[in-house]
């Protein structure tokens, strides 16, 4: 939806953020989303990446890895599926909503600062480091999605996945607990939660 000026809560995990800072989101603009599941490599210490694993260790009886290859495949699976998710859910964002905010190129806020203390201890159970809560000041565009509507990360064909992004895409309905996708002007008016950084990022 479009929003002349509107008031929302992010959470925060890479670098803390200041009071009065701006980040500007355009098309151009890719998010941390992006960069992970788009540009990062997985290889082992051999610089081998995973198709040139999956070559090396291919005998008459099989595949046959040793726990780094076979730790680096799961999570070249893992990343690989992910990247698949996201770009099919931006094919058809630009085929049938090209106005909504795209995933890869946006801040992820919520809408309360009970939702966002909600979204604190998901990522608090998967051991992501979460550095503050802070309130932002948005001119631009937000979408509210529900995140349980997306690609599933399966082995199912792909045109069942599109047909999942088409639902998502839709908007949130049912969820209690949205995602909301905000680009444009924004800014930081509060930083309203400080934690301390005990323990390391996973993902």
């Amino acid at each position: 939806m479009q929003g002349s000026e509107l008031y929302v809560y992010h959470i925060v995990t890479r670098k803390k953020m200041d009071l009065g800072q701006i980040i500007s989101f355009d098309k151009n603009q890719k998010n941390t989303l992006y960069h992970f599941f788009f540009e990062k490599e997985q290889m082992n210490s051999k610089g081998e990446d995973m198709i040139q694993i999956l070559h090396g260790h291919y005998t008459n009886d099989g595949l046959k890895m040793d726990k780094e290859n076979a730790d680096v495949a799961i999570r070249y699976m893992g990343q690989t599926i992910r990247a698949i998710r996201e770009a099919i859910c931006e094919m058809v964002r630009l085929q049938e909503y090209p106005e909504y905010p795209s995933r890869l190129s946006c801040l992820y806020a919520a809408k309360s600062y009970e939702d966002a203390q909600k979204w604190k201890e998901l990522f608090d159970a998967y051991h992501r480091k979460v550095l503050q809560i802070v309130k932002l000041r948005v001119i631009g565009i937000i979408f509210e999605g529900d995140g349980n509507l997306l690609p599933k990360e399966d082995g199912i064909p792909f045109s069942q996945k599109i047909e999942q992004a088409r639902e998502y895409w839709k908007g949130n309905i049912h969820n209690n607990l949205p995602e909301l996708l905000i680009n444009g002007q924004i800014e930081v008016v509060e930083i309203i939660d400080e934690f301390s950084a005990s323990f390391q990022q996973n993902g």
